[in-house]
């Protein structure tokens, strides 16, 4: 069964992925974190990438459950909330499926997730691990330049901003931002009243981040 399920898996991908090119979706995991956090972010980074980096990005952002067929047809997901995260075996094994199947998956910290979401992507890995992405990475170096790597958007912990990574055969399939906290960048001005130089290191590195996954 999960050999078949493998399969429909990357059928599934294969065949949607025409369909839906630019697709972006939000994770909905259990748990108890807050999945739905930052709701005005991706819209705004839609508009901005099909504004300046060429894209056409469908503005409607859906939530998709980790352990469903659906995630096949987004190229994109996107994870970001503050608590607890929580996968099952079979919702790991889904999305283990849909990374290795040409998927990408950008988790942003939003602040308080990074334990949780460590321990539950083991689930989904259990032989590979986070690395920290070098600063010759070509993600900070698509239409906008980042060459110190992610960009520290608010304090949180006051700890460095980190760009963590998953890879496999050589291809990033997953990245974990840390301690920059990009989706409050993202959100609508007068949410947490960021500069506004501060907002557009927000974009631009988010729109490197979708340049890279739509591209790789």
């Amino acid at each position: 069964m999960q050999k078949l399920t493998h399969w429909f898996g990357f059928l599934t991908f294969f065949v949607t992925a025409t369909c839906f090119s630019q697709q972006i979706g939000v994770l909905k995991y259990g748990g108890g974190g807050d999945w739905y956090s930052n709701p005005t972010a991706l819209p705004n980074l839609v508009m901005f990438c099909n504004t300046n980096i060429d894209t056409d990005i469908d503005p409607k952002i859906e939530p998709v459950e980790v352990g469903s067929v659906n995630i096949f047809q987004f190229p994109f997901l996107h994870m970001t909330g503050h608590g607890n995260v929580f996968f099952s075996n079979e919702e790991a094994e889904n999305l283990r499926t849909y990374l290795l199947s040409g998927g990408f998956l950008h988790v942003d910290d939003n602040y308080g997730m990074e334990p949780y979401f460590r321990r539950e992507i083991k689930k989904v890995f259990p032989d590979k691990e986070l690395e920290e992405l070098g600063l010759d990475h070509p993600i900070f170096d698509q239409t906008f330049q980042f060459p110190d790597g992610l960009p520290k958007i608010h304090e949180h912990d006051g700890k460095r901003p980190q760009a963590l990574g998953i890879f496999h055969e050589g291809r990033l399939l997953l990245l974990f931002t840390f301690e920059s906290d990009l989706g409050d960048g993202w959100e609508d001005p007068s949410v947490h009243n960021d500069p506004e130089e501060v907002r557009t290191k927000a974009l631009q590195m988010g729109a490197n981040i979708i340049e890279y996954a739509f591209s790789s």
